[in-house]
């Protein structure tokens, strides 16, 4: 039985464009955001609407191949493809692209994009254990600010920073117990339908009614989870869904995994759990642009050197959710995430035994027979049909 919530779900994308059509008519300024790293709490302060940008489909990445390197991630050719050709309403309604370097291949991109939209890049630290990170990532808190102020032509409170803490506070919270339905054995929500809610509430343009939803979705879940209902039947093969950001459009890993026997049961990925792990400490005797920097320099993105955190996320996670096996995704030249790899299999291999695959591919549809093949052997392995 599948959650009847999940229709509105997957009409939220176009509703959203309609919303911010309504939302430039009435002079709201919007805010493009690439990363977890960027903060919302900010954008919402400056009273303008934080949006995903556009960046998980393949069809743009032959007009971004006029420009950039084929040899390059697909995320990022995908992102600026969108970009040049106007076919990302999101980036063309937003008034300012927030981004950041992650990798070096986004850093450079964001050069060109610059030409497009006015962009501000923020300057990651390294390493979260290095002394001064914080203090680093403050001082780049601090400058994004500036530019919105300057940008967008406002000041931004404290009192309004407090505000949009609590508010996205409330949206990891939510986004969290919808996650956590996953735990149920067998899971009561499909891999392809939990990102499906995860993807489309990035474009969600009014956030109460985003948190909302998912609470309707997650009340539907439980219910149906109460009364017995899976769309897996009892022992298929539970797997971790770790590496590179997913949404719909560069989906075909889920699909394979669910279609050849397996239940995608958690995504520790940027696109899951890994972003809802820490929330914003709301003590208001703190600054509230400490306590902001603070949790997003948690984020354990492999950009980051070391990066135990995300070992130690997936090892809870793996306990969490029962987990019979880990899938390990990276997209082609992502070298931190492929690189980072080595020390997943590891971990995953020492303390728990079970089996581990590293997927390396691209958003086409080339190699579909090729990872087939893999993904079937994988899942035979772990005692599926």
């Amino acid at each position: 039985m599948r959650p009847g919530s999940m229709r509105i779900v997957e009409d939220l994308r176009d509703q959203n464009i309609l919303a911010l059509e309504h939302a430039k008519k009435e002079n709201k300024k919007i805010v493009g955001m690439y990363c977890a790293y960027g903060p919302q709490e900010l954008v919402l302060a400056a009273g303008a609407l934080p949006v995903s940008l556009c960046g998980t489909r393949h069809e743009p990445i032959a007009a971004a191949e006029k420009v950039l390197p084929r040899n390059l991630c697909p995320l990022i050719k995908s992102s600026f493809g969108f970009a040049i050709t106007d076919t990302c309403p999101f980036f063309h309604f937003s008034d300012f692209i927030i981004a950041e370097t992650t990798c070096d291949g986004k850093k450079k991109m964001f050069e060109l994009l610059r030409r497009y939209k006015p962009l501000h890049v923020m300057h990651l630290p390294q390493g979260t254990d290095r002394p001064g990170a914080l203090k680093w990532w403050m001082e780049e808190m601090n400058i994004l600010k500036n530019k919105l102020e300057e940008n967008l032509g406002v000041e931004i409170s404290v009192e309004n920073l407090r505000a949009a803490i609590k508010l996205l506070n409330r949206e990891r919270a939510a986004m969290k117990r919808l996650h956590a339905m996953n735990r149920i054995d067998p899971a009561p929500l499909s891999g392809l339908d939990m990102i499906t809610a995860i993807w489309m509430k990035g474009f969600n343009v009014d956030k109460e009614d985003g948190i909302s939803l998912i609470n309707q979705l997650t009340d539907e879940i439980e219910d149906i989870a109460g009364k017995g209902f899976s769309p897996f039947a009892a022992g298929t093969p539970r797997i971790l869904l770790t590496g590179c950001p997913v949404g719909i459009g560069s989906e075909k890993v889920i699909r394979l995994l669910e279609e050849c026997g397996g239940s995608v049961v958690c995504f520790e990925s940027c696109s899951g759990i890994k972003t809802l792990e820490y929330l914003v400490d709301e003590d208001e005797s703190r600054d509230p642009m400490e306590a902001i920097a603070e949790r997003y320099l948690k984020i354990p993105c492999s950009c980051m050197s070391p990066n135990s955190e995300r070992l130690d996320l997936i090892e809870r996670l793996i306990g969490e959710y029962s987990v019979d096996g880990v899938v390990d995704l990276s997209w082609q030249a992502c070298h931190t995430y492929i690189i980072e790899g080595e020390l997943v299999r590891e971990r995953v291999r020492e303390r728990f035994g079970i089996p581990c695959i590293q997927l390396e591919t691209d958003y086409s549809n080339s190699d579909l027979e090729q990872l087939k093949t893999r993904i079937s052997a994988f899942i035979e392995m772990l005692g599926g049909s």
